[in-house]
């Protein structure tokens, strides 16, 4: 089965776009450039899956944000290494 929007719940498709995130210690925002996305032709929305979202909020508490930049690729920052194995702190898994 295809992907379904979930704001008007007709199809969409897999895509890409730049989002900008605040990173956990709220000091500053980033961009993520060429992050996977859900793109829906008929509301025209674009967005990330929660998937997506839990997977970038979990990386930026685990990675030193000192060494990111203004802007990174999804890519980039899903590479960059880990200060610890998870987030102890999500007891949601």
């Amino acid at each position: 089965m295809g992907i379904i929007c979930e704001w008007c719940g007709n199809p969409g498709e897999n895509g890409e776009n730049s989002v900008y995130w605040e990173l956990p210690d709220g000091t500053r925002a980033i961009q993520i450039t060429e992050t996977p996305a859900v793109v829906c032709d008929t509301c025209k929305m674009v967005y990330q899956t929660d998937e997506i979202t839990k997977e970038i909020e979990d990386q930026l508490f685990l990675v030193d944000t000192k060494k990111i930049g203004k802007s990174l690729s999804y890519k980039e920052l899903m590479a960059m290494p880990r200060l610890l194995k998870r987030n102890y702190f999500d007891f949601t898994s």
